[in-house]
């Protein structure tokens, strides 16, 4: 099949590759209820400020299991009064160095991708993170998608 040439070369616009936020998230898996965090970057006293706010949305009668990866930040000394401030109720489940397909938060990343950023332009980075926020408060309650997208069963 023969296509005539075009009289000018096609413009693909893009994102501005340099900015960047940071996300913190995390998923009840038997309700799919979801709470996350935006931040400017990630390090030890985002994740903190992360965890505290996680801690309010837990129930008092639960344990609390953090499945992380090992990023550095998981790991830092500043973290280490909060936990141990809630040794007995709360523990955090390291995975395998390269295995983000074993971590439930990943689905949901994969998720939000697909709904809100595919096939589409941001000309800048506020209108992507409007655009992602709008969704994750849309999950901020719970329900059956997410439960079923990180359904253990």
């Amino acid at each position: 099949m023969w296509v005539p040439p075009e009289e000018t070369d096609p413009v693909l616009l893009h994102a501005p590759t340099r900015k960047s936020v940071a996300l913190f998230g995390a998923v009840q898996l038997r309700t799919g209820q979801l709470v996350t965090q935006f931040a400017p970057q990630f390090n030890a006293l985002t994740f903190v400020r992360f965890l505290r706010q996680l801690w309010r949305h837990r129930r008092p009668d639960r344990r609390l299991v953090l499945v992380l990866d090992n990023a550095r930040y998981h790991h830092a000394t500043l973290l280490q009064p909060f936990l141990a401030a809630h040794r007995g109720v709360l523990s955090c489940a390291f995975l395998p160095p390269y295995s983000p397909d074993l971590n439930p938060i990943e689905r949901v990343w994969k998720l939000a991708r697909k709904l809100c950023t595919h096939n589409q332009y941001f000309p800048v980075l506020s209108d992507l993170v409007v655009a992602v926020g709008t969704q994750l408060t849309r999950w901020s309650r719970p329900n059956p998608i997410l439960a079923r997208l990180c359904g253990i069963i």
